[in-house]
Order: structure tokens, then C-alpha cells, then sequence
């Protein structure tokens, strides 16, 4: 299924997105060795600990990237989400630029109600900045979309992470 804005695209830029959407999983060699930081993650944002809910993330991030062979990005996570008439912003992809390493920025609590974002959601707003990042490092794509496959490599790496065994039926994002 293609999403709406697919009809709007140049005939190249719909050559990049068949590519993208072509690619539905991120197969990590060793996603076992990651899963002992979700615990602490989500701990840290129940806690409410900033730094080391970024400290955490970027190990994660950093497991990821390596395990792929990708190129090292920096992680930030910020308070409260900028937010306007458009909504609010969960996280933000900032590609490497003139020699400057990638960045990903995730903020940590709700821009309306100041609340802690609830930990799926958190880590699925880190992993789906990671898939742009994957897709111009690893997947050497020129532009990144939003497509069906990027959703599914995005929820491939969450289950890896935090199998659907693991997950509690009493829990919701």
C-alpha cells in the first residue's frame, strides 16, 4: 500500500520510496545483547531521569548502529516536546552534515501536560528516528519516507528489543 502523497512524488523520488518500502525488516546480529537496557530505560523515565534515559539511549543507539555497521550518531533527550498548531514533536532526525555527526533529538515529556512519555512509545520514537538514520547510512537511500516498509523495519527492531512475549497485556503506550 502506498501512502497519499506517493501520486506527488517525481518519478525519482518514487523510484527511492519503492526502494524503501521494499525493505520491511532490520535484522539486528545480536539484539539479545541490547534488551538488558530496556528495563533500566524505562525505569529512568518512570523516574524521571533525564540524563540517564539519554545515557541509555544512546548506548542503545550506539548497540545498534554497531551491530549494523552504520556510522555512530550522537542521542539527545530533552524535556518537554516543542509544539504548535501542527501538534507536537516526538523526536527529530538531524542527518550528518559538513563533517558534523548525525543527531537524533527525542523529547521526554508531553508538551500539553508536561507528563513522561510512556516507555513503547518513547522507544519507538528513538527506533523510528534510527530508521532514518539507517536509511541514508545503511541502506544508502537518498531521501528517507515515511513508507509502509519504514514502519515495519521500524516495529522489526522494537520486537527484537522487547519481544511480544515480554510485553504485558495490561500495558498500553
Amino acid at each position: 500500500m502506498r501512502f497519499a502523497y506517493y501520486g506527488r512524488l517525481s518519478a525519482a523520488r518514487k523510484r527511492i520510496y519503492d526502494k524503501s518500502d521494499a525493505i520491511e525488516r532490520i535484522d539486528l546480529p545480536d539484539a539479545a545483547a541490547l534488551r538488558p537496557l530496556m528495563a533500566p530505560l524505562e525505569a529512568a523515565l518512570k523516574a524521571e531521569q533525564r540524563a540517564e534515559a539519554g545515557r541509555l539511549c544512546a548506548t542503545l543507539a550506539s548497540g545498534i548502529v554497531s551491530q549494523l555497521e552504520a556510522p555512530p550518531l550522537r542521542v539527545a533527550v530533552l524535556a518537554v516536546r516543542p509544539s504548535s498548531d501542527w501538534g507536537e514533536l516526538h523526536g527529530l532526525y538531524l542527518p550528518e552534515d559538513e563533517g558534523k555527526q548525525a543527531v537524533i533529538k527525542l523529547w521526554m515529556r508531553t508538551a500539553k501536560n508536561q507528563r513522561v512519555v510512556a516507555f513503547k512509545s518513547f522507544l519507538r520514537t528513538l527506533l523510528h528516528e534510527l530508521c532514518h538514520h539507517l536509511d541514508y547510512e545503511l541502506f544508502r537511500l537518498e531521501e528517507t519516507f515515511h513508507t509502509e516498509g519504514f514502519y515495519k523495519r521500524e516495529s522489526s527492531l522494537f520486537y527484537q528489543l522487547v519481544p511480544k512475549t515480554a510485553e504485558s497485556p495490561s500495558r498500553t503506550d
